[in-house]
């Protein structure tokens, strides 16, 4: 992995995009080294020289993804507000701005989100599931809960919130050509929806 990280930043970010493309359509079974290689513009003996397996390559991408978005969000986010949807979109115009400098990332991590692989699944929903205590933060920590109706059942806020996410990574698998300003406002149209079911009539 030192060898790869000591190259200029811009041979770095070739091969990083080009893995990132061939994983976010193939998936992690049906992507070969050579595939990568080539759309790298390097050759298959380089990709092993820099990271040693295709497996040790994925991994790297999922925590290089990891950490990009979360250390933006630690950075960028303002634990001042406490208005619940305000907070996920913030934390999602967030995550689009970092997920704009690699736009191959977003298809890999929904492709990474349904792998069945059985070499990789085991690890990467322990990957999953670090992430998700960290959204659970930003989410809930320091939130008035006050502005939600009585009735409303926090737990399943949060797995409607899952499931809409599951179908936008859905329905991103596969797809290199997205266009995250479009995507954007559909999903703040969404949390506009939830919260205008959700909140008391004084909040909206």
């Amino acid at each position: 992995m030192e060898k790869f990280l000591s190259l200029p930043s811009d041979k770095q970010k070739s091969i990083i995009d080009a893995a990132l493309r061939c994983f976010g359509i193939n998936g992690y079974k049906k992507t070969s080294v050579s595939d990568i290689a080539e759309a790298a513009g390097i050759s298959k003996s380089m990709v092993f020289h820099y990271f040693g397996s295709k497996k040790a390559l994925y991994f790297y991408l999922i925590e290089m993804c990891g950490n990009l978005i979360m250390n933006e969000v630690d950075k960028s986010f303002d634990k001042s507000i406490t208005d619940f949807f305000e907070r996920l979109k913030l934390v999602t115009s967030i995550e689009i701005s970092v997920i704009k400098q690699h736009p191959p990332t977003l298809a890999f991590l929904a492709s990474v989100y349904f792998e069945k692989e059985e070499e990789v699944r085991d690890e990467i929903q322990a990957v999953l599931a670090g992430g998700d205590d960290f959204r659970n933060k930003i989410a809930f920590d320091g939130v008035d809960y006050s502005k939600f109706k009585a009735s409303v059942d926090l737990k399943l806020l949060m797995e409607m919130l899952y499931w809409i996410a599951d179908g936008y990574a859905n329905q991103l698998s596969n797809k290199t050509d997205i266009d995250f300003d479009i995507m954007l406002e559909e999903f703040n149209q969404c949390l506009d929806m939830l919260k205008n079911n959700f909140y008391k009539e004084e909040y909206l």
